[in-house]
């Protein structure tokens, strides 16, 4: 039974323009998005709990067998090599790239792991009508795991791998690759079938909305402002503060130094984009000559070789989306106080694309994890990681924590005429509509 037939007058506060809405009832396929920016407050999907419940079991067990089994091979002059799916993560460790190595391990296969087995747990405890314990701190966690699994992307790095050494070895796709390809396809599935709204008016319902609520205005002159994990509507105090009641996550009416932190957060990630362009990202031993190669070095010699498209790829993903996801953060943190309603919602857009693509940066960081661990054949060939890879990675990692700082919500923040009315008083025609919606 969907949640409107059990619960009245469901508020949502959009995380995107802070505009309050009532969520309609829905049926299994149909979604609800803000009516002022369009970003998706709800999904709603057929029997959503095991949907989410036999996707991830499906990826858990193919994550198993490409754990079982040999990853990828190759060989060339009688010499070759075979590595399993952990291996690309270990070997940068022996070079002497904790950093690296641990986070190459964790987006691909650790913290995955934790994601389904959380969906597993939620789901188990909502099919029994009785949550099982901890099940609201596991929610919690699901939302913030989300960003940080790249399965998808280290796919990307491993076709971009073999291509880069299909003309000079012989290279056999061993099952864990394709066990892999399965576990990122299913993976990919369960987070987009985990119907969050659903999970969590099961796990702990759904309180009353706060009195005196209206709809179609912005929440934060009403002292309100939704949850960002629950997405519960809740009450704030006189110093902008509260606590969700449902998911007990802390409440703001604007991400704290927002701005300030945003700002910070590009700083860093400029510096060590120097670093991650000027120092080698990885050294090619061929015939006992060593080659250091760039950022851009790889992408030309890659041009040489007449790989194009590989080329592109590679170019978008560690020169132009780098770059652009700087330069468009830094903008709108220079304009957010110089928006109005006409252009907030183009200024919207381009943060979702920003936040959205900054995750497919780290495919230059797995291309090397794949080589480095791959190519082992002494003085024949054989592949180091170099020093551009750490700052590279953590470019990637900061600009992510950049875009996560930012709160959309200020770009509507500033005075519009269609706002003018939040503050006026409420009228009879608002106090008999609020009476009649409760």
């Amino acid at each position: 039974m969907p949640p409107e037939s059990r619960a009245r007058r469901r508020l949502r506060a959009c995380q995107e323009c802070d505009w309050l809405v009532a969520l309609p009832p829905l049926r299994p396929g149909e979604k609800a998005d803000c009516p002022r920016c369009h970003h998706t407050l709800v999904t709603r999907h057929f029997r959503p709990v095991q949907r989410s419940l036999a996707l991830a079991l499906a990826a858990l067990m193919a994550l198993g067998l490409a754990l079982a089994f040999p990853f990828l091979s190759f060989s060339v002059g009688g010499i070759g090599n075979r590595i399993e799916l952990t291996q690309t993560a270990t070997t940068l460790i022996g070079f002497h790239q904790p950093i690296v190595g641990g986070a190459v391990i964790l987006t691909i296969v650790v913290l995955p792991a934790i994601y389904l087995a959380g969906v597993i747990w939620l789901q188990l405890g909502l099919l029994r009508d009785t949550p099982l314990p901890a099940s609201r701190t596991i929610a919690r966690s699901l939302a913030h795991l989300t960003p940080w699994m790249m399965a998808d992307v280290f796919i990307i790095g491993a076709l971009v791998s073999l291509i880069k050494i299909a003309g000079m070895a012989e290279i056999d796709l061993g099952v864990s690759f394709w066990s892999f390809c399965a576990f990122a396809l299913l993976l990919l599935l369960t987070t987009q079938s985990l119907d969050a709204d659903w999970m969590w008016f099961s796990l702990a319902g759904e309180p009353r909305a706060p009195k005196g609520a209206r709809t179609g205005e912005t929440a934060a002159p009403q002292d309100l402002t939704g949850c960002h994990t629950c997405g519960l509507v809740g009450r704030l105090d006189a110093a902008g503060h509260g606590q969700c009641e449902r998911c007990g996550e802390t409440l703001h009416a604007r991400r704290s130094y927002s701005l300030q932190r945003t700002w910070a957060l590009l700083a860093g990630a400029s510096i060590m984009y120097i670093p991650a362009n000027v120092y080698p990202i990885m050294t090619t031993t061929s015939l006992g000559h060593s080659s250091p190669s760039t950022i851009v070095g790889g992408v030309v010699e890659l041009i040489g070789m007449g790989s194009w498209p590989v080329a592109a790829v590679i170019f978008i993903a560690s020169v132009i989306v780098p770059v652009g996801k700087l330069v468009a953060l830094a903008w709108l943190c220079l304009m957010v106080r110089r928006s109005s309603e006409l252009n907030a919602a183009a200024r919207t857009r381009l943060y979702r694309v920003t936040e959205f693509i900054g995750r497919w940066s780290m495919i230059d960081v797995f291309v090397v994890a794949i080589l480095v661990a791959l190519i082992r054949a002494g003085t024949l060939m054989s592949i180091e990681p170099g020093p551009a890879a750490l700052a590279f990675g953590a470019v990637v990692v900061i600009t992510m924590l950049a875009a996560m700082t930012f709160d959309p919500r200020l770009i509507w923040d500033s005075p519009t005429p269609s706002e003018t009315t939040a503050s006026r008083p409420p009228s009879m025609d608002d106090t008999l509509k609020e009476a009649l919606d409760e």
